[in-house]
C-alpha cells in the first residue's frame, strides 16, 4: 500500500514539473497556456515539482499567489506524509 502512495507521489510531482516547464516555453513562444488554476491545482498534488518547476524554469516566481500557496502546499504535503507513513 505505501509503494502506491510514493509512485503516486512521484507521479504528481513529475507531472507538476513538466507542467511548469511547458507552460514557460509557451510563454516565450507567445502560445496558448496552462491557466493559473490548473498550474495551482498541480501544485496542490505535486508541490515538490511546483517549487522545483518555479526554480528550474524561473516560472512564475514574481507570483505572490504562487510564492506564497505552494510552500504552504509543500508544507501541507510533509505533515500528510509523515502521518502516514508515522502514525502516532
Amino acid at each position: 500500500m505505501k509503494i502506491y502512495v510514493i509512485i503516486i507521489f512521484i507521479l504528481l510531482n513529475l507531472l507538476s514539473w513538466s507542467t511548469f516547464g511547458v507552460d514557460k516555453r509557451k510563454a516565450l513562444k507567445n502560445q496558448w497556456r496552462t491557466s493559473e488554476k490548473t498550474l495551482l491545482t498541480l501544485s496542490f498534488f505535486g508541490p515538490f515539482g511546483a517549487l522545483l518547476g518555479m526554480k528550474t524554469f524561473h516560472h512564475k516566481t514574481k507570483k505572490i499567489k504562487f510564492k506564497i500557496l505552494i510552500p504552504l502546499f509543500l508544507f501541507l504535503q510533509i505533515v500528510l506524509y509523515l502521518l502516514f507513513f508515522y502514525p502516532f
